[in-house]
Order: C-alpha cells, then structure tokens, then sequence
C-alpha cells in the first residue's frame, strides 16, 4: 500500500495526502494526558512505514490543563526514534497564549525543539490566530520573529492555523507571504470560518494547504441519518462514510495534506485505504454529498467540532459536550434519544444557569442572553481570548437559553 505524494504549495517538499494528527490518540482510561504508548506507537509507526510522512502535533495536545504543556510533542519525540525522524515532515506550533514578548517566542520555540528531541522544525505553525491572538502576534512582530527563526535553521516552512472568521483570515493572509496554512475544511463547512473562499484564497497565493478536522472529529461519520446513509450506499456501494469526506477534499486542486486525528488502528488502515486508492471523485458525487450538506444546514445547531479551543470552562462546564447535546436534540427523531439529550444537557450546562452572578463576574470575556425572565451568563476562557458578539459566545448563549427552555420540556 503505497501512497503518492502531493506538491506542498511553494515549500519545495512534497508530502503524502494523509497526514497524522497528534491530537487525538488513543489514551488509557479517562485522562487525556495518559497515552497508550505502545498502541499510539504502533498506529504513527505503523502510518509512516505505509507512507505517511506528515505528522502534526502541538504544545497543549494531549495535556491535563491547559495552557500547560501536553504529552503530544514529547510522544512525537519517542515515536520518531529509530531513524522514523528522516521519513517525515515535522509540525508543531507556536502556543500564541504563552507569548507576551517577542523573547517568549524564542523560548517556546527553543523548549519545543528539545520536547520534540529534533534540531529543526519542517513546518512551525503560528497556532490559532483569531481575532484575540492576531493583534498581540501582529504587534509582536511575529513575521520577525519567524524570519530569524528560518535563517538560523530552527524553522523550515512557517505559516499559521486558523479557527475564526472569513474576514479575518483575508487580512492575516494579506500581512506576510506565508508558506503553509492549516484551516478547518470539510464538505459542511465551505462558508464556515476560512471556508472554501478562504481555501482559494490560500491556494492562489501559492501556500501549501494542510487540511483540518476532515471528518469534523467524527461529525460526518456518526451523524448522517440512515436515509442517507442509504442515499449514498446506493450511489457508491463500496465506500464508508470516511470515503465520501476524505475524497471530496482530495478531488479538490490545491489540497496538501489531509490531517486525520486517528485514535484506532481501526480508522489508521481505512483511511490508509483510502489515501492509496485513486480519488474517483465525479460531479454526481458531488451532488449526493450536497444533498447531506442541505440536511445538516437545517439541522444541525451549532458549528462545533470538539477541538476543546473553548476550555477549561471557569464555571467547569464542557462547552463541547454541552453542544453536541444540544445539536443531538436538534438533529434526532428518536424520542428517547432528544428526552435523553434534554437532560444531559440540562445537567452538563446547569453551572451555567443562574440568576445573578458575585461581584466581579461580568468582566470582559462573559457573555449574556435570555429568555422571557430568564437571565443567562455563559463564561468562556480568556485564555483562549473568546470576547463578546463571537460566533463562539453567541452559540454559547443561545444553547444555554435553550437549554433553560427545554429543561421545562417534560416530553420530547
């Protein structure tokens, strides 16, 4: 099984369309921070000797806390012993919540390169640029810091990852000539966040184009409802739901590398498959899977892919659980399962529910709705810089309204 190699925009480098992400391996029990090793081992090595030779990883994967470092980088560091470092291109980025000064970014560039037991970086990304993070780096004069970082070596190819709005992303783009963007794109989301104009865009500038969240953490494979399900068997009998979301980013011109946050070995060789395979991809595929795309517009609730961006919660609420929860609701026809969902998410938002807060809680960071007399404050993490009127509180606000209206719901 052998995979072909794609032009890495204006790199020079060529790399395999699958590429594997560090973010989701397989750990032991609940603790995130607790990789199982030897079978995490087994899938990277195991993707690498079959031709991946992309790997994505990144300060907070993996870790208890955040911001504190994860395990990702220094598993990554292990696994690519042996002789497994000259076989791929290596990507980490930049924890932008960590910088205050432009001396920061040496040292978290310089304490990177010793987590990851390698004496250079193939691709360093500038991580999660949103409208928070970009004035600091920007005033920071990061584009200095990332010139310097490539001509003393440490640094190959610099670039960015992003998670925020079209517009932002047009003007990150247009403030310095970046060789590699990592963007969230997927067959559902062509107008959500860079989106398929922001993919364009990048193409045309010649950088090379690392796709994220393919499957949406799983969205596109879990939620299709049966009848298409049943819609798409019919049209291509032979492929799984992975077939139709990884393809259609792949029969699409530009496309580098597909990240894939692999956490079975189960899911390494299907999607090994089906990066080997020739991409098929036509025009009434295209259509079937619009048909999908229609389905999950009117259903679907909240953009949230789980990447977890939005945590730790102040208040302890997992924002991600709490909207699938309530996405769930929305998108399900089974009666216990939307009864189920209202009380999960009754329960998982509950901290969030309260007439009033202390003193000193309506700082810059909370966000309010309501509901006929029913007040709401949703928290999110300064950390992860989240202020007022973002897509990300606004979804907040509106699932914990609803969450309050439908805890009154005493039948689904």
């Amino acid at each position: 099984m052998a995979l072909s190699k794609r032009k890495f925009g204006k790199t020079g480098i060529d790399v395999s369309p699958l590429g594997f992400g560090c973010m989701r391996l397989p750990v032991l029990g609940d603790d995130k921070s607790k990789i199982d090793v030897p079978l995490a081992t087994q899938m990277v090595r195991t993707a690498i000797d079959e031709g991946v030779n992309y790997i994505d990883t990144a300060w907070p994967y993996h870790g208890s806390e955040f911001p504190k470092a994860g395990e990702s980088e220094p598993f990554v560091a292990k696994v690519l012993r042996d002789g497994y470092r000259g076989k791929v291109h290596l990507a980490t980025k930049l924890p932008v919540w960590n910088v205050e000064t432009r001396a920061d970014m040496d040292r978290l560039l310089d304490e990177q390169l010793k987590r990851l037991d390698t004496a250079y970086l193939d691709v360093y990304l500038v991580h999660n640029l949103n409208g928070a993070y970009w004035p600091k780096m920007r005033d920071l004069n990061v584009f200095s810091f990332l010139d310097d970082a490539v001509k003393d070596g440490r640094v190959r190819h610099p670039g960015f990852s992003f998670h925020a709005s079209l517009g932002l992303f047009k003007e990150i783009m247009d403030s310095y000539d970046w060789p590699v963007v990592q963007l969230q794109y997927n067959y559902l989301d062509t107008a959500y966040q860079a989106g398929e104009e922001g993919f364009r865009l990048a193409v045309d500038r010649g950088a090379a184009v690392v796709i994220m969240e393919p499957l949406r953490g799983g969205f596109l494979i879990d939620k299709v409802p049966d009848s298409l399900r049943a819609m798409l068997r019919e049209r291509r009998p032979e492929w799984t739901l992975a077939d139709w979301a990884l393809r259609w980013i792949w029969s699409q011109e530009g496309v580098g590398t597909v990240l894939s946050g692999m956490s079975t070995m189960e899911q390494v060789e299907e999607n090994l498959r089906i990066a080997a395979s020739p991409v098929d991809f036509k025009e009434a595929d295209r259509e079937a899977l619009s048909k999908v795309r229609a389905w999950f517009t009117e259903h679907m609730r909240v953009n949230c892919t789980a990447c977890g961006y939005c945590l730790p919660c102040p208040k302890h609420v997992h924002i991600p659980e709490v909207f699938a929860y309530y996405n769930e609701y929305h998108m399900s026809d089974d009666k216990e399962m939307r009864w189920r969902s209202t009380n999960m998410y009754k329960m998982r938002g509950l901290p969030c529910v309260r007439g009033t807060l202390p003193a000193g809680h309506s700082r810059r960071g909370n966000n309010e709705g309501c509901r006929g007399d029913v007040r709401v404050k949703i928290f999110t993490s300064p950390a992860f810089g989240f202020r007022l009127a973002t897509p990300q509180t606004a979804n907040a606000s509106r699932v914990a309204a609803d969450l309050v209206f439908h805890a009154a719901i005493k039948t689904a």
